[in-house]
């Protein structure tokens, strides 16, 4: 009989010896065995817990986006002055958190994209990534510039933040996470510079 207590603890375990697994050899070649052995239990054990390899894979998914949702929301209610450009601004830190940036957690990011576009329950969790940060840098935006105008910004700097996130992680020497804040960040203030009216000369 498993100790009380037990559960939690053992799906952690998997969980990271999937991300190692997947950082050693792609998502292609992760196995069952593989990851059992990375977590030094039965392959057994992930059928009882996740009930196979997919499952595992949706788990792994769901914690990293929920480490990112935290990483975001500490940002947030850390702020000295809660203005709409620090709320744009942790949001961004928070995407480029040290918990979605090293490597295991890159690769699996990058493992989660690719199959996201043919497992439909893969599909429906990035969907809802993409939604949260489009809607939260959406509502922080609106506070400052007209709707038409803060859905397109909004939309702008997701790209960009996906976009610097995925040129990084592809580079052989991984993602510079402090480099692509600051162009974050700069493409924040531009956005937040082009809303501002110019004065009448």
């Amino acid at each position: 009989m498993p100790k009380v207590g037990m559960e939690p603890i053992r799906r952690q375990q998997l969980i990271r010896a999937t991300m190692a697994a997947i950082d050693e050899v792609g998502l292609a070649d992760t196995t069952v065995m593989r990851i059992a052995r990375h977590a030094g239990v039965s392959a057994g054990i992930i059928s009882h817990y996740f009930g196979g390899k997919d499952g595992l894979l949706e788990a792994t998914m769901r914690q990293i986006l929920h480490d990112l949702g935290e990483a975001v929301a500490a940002r947030r209610r850390s702020l000295v002055a809660p203005s709409p450009r620090a709320h744009l601004g942790a949001i961004i830190d928070g995407n480029f958190d040290r918990s979605q940036v090293t490597g295991p957690v890159a690769k699996t990011w990058l493992a989660f994209w690719a199959s996201s576009m043919h497992t439909p329950r893969l599909q429906r969790l990035q969907q809802v990534n993409d939604r949260r940060l489009y809607s939260n840098l959406c509502n922080q935006f609106c506070r400052v510039m007209p709707r038409e105008q803060a859905r397109q910004a909004a939309r702008g700097l997701a790209a960009v933040i996906d976009g610097l996130w995925l040129r990084g992680a592809l580079t052989p020497e991984g993602l510079d996470a402090e480099q692509a804040r600051r162009l974050a960040h700069a493409t924040l203030d531009q956005l937040l510079e082009g809303s501002k009216p110019h004065p009448v000369s």
